[in-house]
């Protein structure tokens, strides 16, 4: 049965964008593709998919302006990949509305895992669920919105109003980076720069939710970017 889901793969380097369709192909996604930004922007607007990779090195113009472009009127899932590995370069995408982040070279399995997040996760917004609905529940995991109430395992966990705030942030953005900036702009306001107390608490959250806090399964940190609750545990 072929998937009716719709990728549009923007990427100059010609070995990286076949690699790429090879892979979408072969796991029965449809694809369109361009290595051009303008163009990548126009048949964003005319094809409507599901989902777009994006690299930043483009010819025309920078892959962070066509994000810049789509941004401005879809949410359509958008997951950067570039060669380019730096930090700020990752917080830039992810801050302008990048859903996920990829640094080349990358595996069939990670791009996989990452494309059906991102679709997954566009899904729940499309339909209200992460905004609206009532409680979330990941692995042992479960946070009731309307009764304020964390459980792991069925046992309440009991949480600090500002550590109980980054939690639900996360969990309304399940499966996406949050970076530093947005998650301290979220839960303490647009004009504090809170990052040694938002380490504190994420610390203190890790502490009540992972069997090892060295090593956590519901929110992983993107080192130098931010955190993000994961959708799946393995």
């Amino acid at each position: 049965m072929k998937n009716e889901y719709l990728i549009l793969i923007v990427e100059d380097d010609e070995r990286i964008s076949n690699f790429i369709s090879a892979i979408l192909t072969s796991n029965n996604y449809k694809w369109i593709k361009t290595e051009k930004g303008r163009e990548a922007i126009s048949m964003a607007a005319s094809h409507g998919p599901d989902l777009i990779l994006l690299d930043l090195g483009l010819p025309d113009i920078d892959g962070l302006e066509v994000l810049k472009s789509i941004r401005q009127w879809t949410n359509t899932p958008v997951i950067v990949i570039s060669a380019r590995g730096h930090e700020r370069e990752k917080v830039e995408a992810l801050d302008l509305g990048a859903d996920d982040y990829i640094t080349k070279p990358f595996g069939t399995s990670e791009l996989l895992a990452r494309i059906r997040t991102g679709i997954r996760h566009s899904q729940k917004n499309s339909h209200g669920i992460n905004a609206e609905s009532e409680k979330i529940s990941v692995g042992e995991l479960e946070i009731n919105f309307k009764k304020r109430l964390v459980t792991l395992a069925g046992k309440e966990v009991h949480f600090t109003p500002i550590e109980y705030k980054i939690i639900c942030l996360l969990s309304q953005n399940i499966g996406k980076v949050l970076t530093h900036d947005f998650i301290i702009k979220e839960v303490w306001g647009p004009y504090t720069n809170e990052i040694q107390a938002l380490r504190v608490n994420m610390a203190n959250i890790r502490r009540k939710l992972e069997n090892n806090p060295a090593e956590p399964k519901y929110i992983i940190t993107e080192v130098g970017v931010g955190y993000k609750m994961i959708e799946e545990i393995a």
